[in-house]
């Protein structure tokens, strides 16, 4: 579609604003408002869960698992009604992505593209694994048999933010509702309608009512409400590290129910002199900081270059910035959108005054462009700088430079977060110890951001516990029951 197209389906969109709670429409008593990061403008005023909502939509999944049909249907039914999700969000497809780009500010190619393609590959790949899982029986001893059966968790409580609000949604939803559980789901209060929409195709596609429920509110109520509730059985996060430290506090303070985190990251890029295309490294350390406008969690924000390379290296990636295109989300040529709100412009560029204040040197970027910021490159970095340490989710690259590899991995190693990582090498031995020296969940060799459902990611130290995607995602919402046979 053209930019026209898109502006011209912009203003005949209609935007769910209840909550999906037992398979219907719930207002409640207050709302919020939504605002698009694009032009400020109002998108809806959506119903605002308070502990009320929350309750309802906890106790309809209770009742859902307790006693509806979802966890004691055949696998394989269970399946087919993903797979409708699936085809229903392909035919929605053009509307979600829409909805998207307008909530967060993600450039509409990216959000129909990326998002749309693996929110729906989610949903299918899980439909069609649903069948394919084997419980076990061990060899014991002959007079005794023992059953060992994976078993539904129970109610899960996911909440997620908005970066990716239905691609991280759907790496929790859908394992789970593989697995037989039932689900409450929070997204972000920057970007709730798309999961909104979400709730309503899920249940046009079969899903028993109370089996998906979506409410829209803020982390301090209605995410501590399902923190704190003790009908929730399983608790699934993606967010920031403080808030990860929250819902363990839930989880203490009420039924001890499992926590699984994905907390963020500061992860490194490692280009060694070696490397196989340097330009080809260098352009892809650019789009990895820059996509989905910095606001990644496994965004490559500390680049380490060898010193012999680092000045082709580093002139690159400046090239590469300065060219990007940053404007309208809803023009398919756009390359950096909208920034999520205005807050998180003004924290960005506090990063930017931090790193210039520090010692620094800037080399393109680094001030403000409508909401957003413009591709920010620093050169000169040491480890002990703010923007070498922290968190940023936004577009700002730290290049570092080292003389070993042994420095190389000292330096990547050198943060409290452990989510990816990457390393350009032609040598295949350097490309094995490498990757198993550095800590993170995920290491791409001469590449950045690959993989696919059959693969598990997750982060180590403080980027969190278990793991979304692939066969071990269903370990977080499973239980491993022994049944001990004496014949």
């Amino acid at each position: 579609m053209t930019h026209e197209e898109w502006l011209a389906l912009a203003k005949a969109l209609e935007f769910p604003s209840a909550h999906h709670i037992d398979g219907g429409d719930v207002t409640g008593t207050g709302t919020f408002q939504v605002t698009s990061p694009r032009d400020g403008q109002v998108l809806a005023d959506v119903a605002d869960a308070q502990q009320s909502e929350v309750d309802a939509a906890v106790a309809a999944a209770r009742w859902a698992f307790d006693e509806g049909p979802w966890p004691r249907l055949a696998p394989a039914e269970r399946g087919q009604v993903l797979l409708r999700i699936a085809d229903l969000l392909e035919q929605h497809r053009e509307t979600l992505a829409l909805t998207i780009s307008l909530e967060m500010g993600k450039p509409i190619s990216e959000a129909y593209g990326i998002e749309l393609r693996a929110t729906i590959t989610t949903f299918r790949w899980y439909g069609q694994l649903a069948d394919k899982l084997n419980d076990f029986v061990p060899q014991t001893a002959p007079d005794s048999l023992a059953l060992v059966t994976r078993e539904p968790a129970g109610v899960v409580g996911a909440v997620v933010p908005w970066n990716f609000p239905l691609t991280l949604a759907s790496w929790k939803i859908a394992p789970a509702l593989a697995a037989g559980c039932t689900v409450v789901l929070k997204p972000s209060e920057f970007s709730p309608l798309s999961a909104l929409a979400v709730g309503k195709l899920a249940t046009e596609a079969g899903l028993p009512p109370g089996v998906l429920n979506v409410v829209a509110g803020d982390g301090p109520t209605a995410g501590r409400a399902i923190g704190l509730h003790p009908d929730v059985d399983v608790l699934t996060f993606t967010g920031s590290g403080a808030v990860g430290r929250e819902f363990l506090r839930y989880s203490a303070d009420s039924n001890l129910k499992r926590v699984w985190l994905e907390l963020g990251g500061k992860s490194p890029n490692i280009i060694l002199p070696d490397a196989p295309d340097l330009g080809r490294a260098a352009a892809t350390a650019a789009w990895g900081i820059f996509f989905n406008q910095g606001e990644m969690c496994t965004a490559p924000s500390r680049l380490l270059v060898h010193s012999s390379v680092a000045d082709q290296v580093t002139e690159a990636v400046v090239q590469r910035a300065r060219a990007l295109r940053v404007g309208d989300p809803l023009d398919p040529v756009t390359e950096m959108g909208a920034l999520v709100n205005p807050s998180h412009v003004e924290r960005v560029l506090g990063y930017v005054r931090s790193g210039h204040d520090e010692g620094a040197r800037l080399r393109t970027g680094g001030f403000r462009l409508g909401n957003s910021v413009q591709p920010t490159v620093f050169d000169q970095v040491t480890p002990d700088m703010r923007i070498a340490r922290e968190e940023i989710f936004g577009p700002v690259l730290s290049i570092m430079t080292f003389d070993t590899v042994e420095e190389a991995v000292s330096l990547a190693n050198a943060t409290e977060y452990g989510l990816a990582a990457g390393l350009w090498t032609a040598d295949l031995s350097t490309a094995h110890t490498v990757s198993r020296a550095l800590r993170a969940g995920t290491v791409w060799v001469n590449c950045y951001e690959e993989g696919d459902l059959t693969v598990p990611f997750g982060g180590m130290k403080q980027s969190g516990n278990g793991r979304d995607k692939s066969l071990h995602a269903l370990e977080k919402y499973t239980e491993l029951k022994t049944t001990w046979i004496q014949l």
